[in-house]
């Protein structure tokens, strides 16, 4: 990239990121007295504690191990349709499966895309992205380029996640792992700016198989820096209903966890 593209891309980005640190400076001095944004909280106030029943809509049942079974798979989904989650999320060769299990309830399939790492080619993860629309999926969870990033190679960031966008065609909301654990503070700003300015509906912290676990305070910043329109995914770690509670205080609208059915029914589970 060009040292004036880069400039440009840095500019705009400083630019957008300065308008939303204005924007949340003036909602915090107002909160006591004004209404919460629509999508900020998922419309839940801190004083409210949120039910498990309310948490399960928000829930992406999650299985992405390699050495899953199809009968994992179907088990997962029999889980989904009976607590309400609002979605299976599973590796690309799954989507059948599940779009069989899943026929005709309201669960739906996310998949995921460029996984684990975000270092395939645009071409590849647009390719990724139809087929697996082809196939049923119904949300996308694609992995940013991280490399790209912390490069600050923000105008490749960007067109590769442009390029997921246009490939789901509005059919699938594509949200976009920016694996927060091996982010710097300013670099996971950067690339919730950048996955707003290529049109993507959400941001999401983490695959589950990299560094670190989806905290409040990451939340926190990360709908401080796409604002109250765009989608907060949590992900990893997420393992009981007090800690789900304190995401979606802190503005997550959708959780990532293979415990869901301990985060809904109030126990502790294990894994991603």
């Amino acid at each position: 990239m060009s040292t004036n593209m880069d400039q440009l891309v840095k500019q705009i980005t400083d630019q957008v990121m300065q308008q939303i640190t204005n924007a949340g400076a003036a909602e915090k001095a107002s909160q006591s007295t004004a209404k919460p944004a629509q999508g900020a909280s998922s419309g839940f106030s801190s004083s409210s504690l949120v039910t498990g029943a309310e948490i399960a809509r928000m829930i992406d049942h999650t299985l992405l191990k390699p050495e899953s079974t199809k009968d994992q798979i179907v088990k997962l989904c029999e889980e989904a349709k009976e607590y309400k989650f609002a979605t299976v999320c599973v590796n690309p060769s799954w989507i059948p499966t599940a779009a069989a299990q899943l026929a005709g309830s309201d669960v739906g399939i996310t998949t995921v895309v460029g996984f684990p790492l975000g270092a395939s080619t645009t071409f590849s993860k647009m390719t990724e992205t139809r087929d697996a629309i082809a196939s049923g999926a119904t949300e996308i969870d694609m992995v940013a380029n991280i490399g790209a990033l912390k490069s600050g190679e923000y105008e490749q960031v960007k067109q590769d996640i442009a390029g997921v966008v246009h490939a789901a065609n509005g059919q699938a909301p594509v949200k976009v792992i920016i694996e927060t654990g091996y982010l710097t503070e300013e670099e996971k700003k950067k690339a919730c700016m950048l996955s707003k300015m290529a049109g993507a509906d959400f941001v999401k912290t983490s695959t589950g198989f990299g560094p670190g676990c989806a905290t409040p305070e990451d939340i926190r910043l990360m709908r401080e820096a796409v604002g109250p329109d765009m989608g907060v995914k949590a992900s990893a770690c997420v393992r009981d209903l007090d800690t789900a509670r304190k995401m979606v205080q802190a503005g997550a609208t959708r959780i990532g966890a293979s415990a869901g059915i301990a985060i809904v029914t109030g126990g502790k589970g294990e894994g991603y």
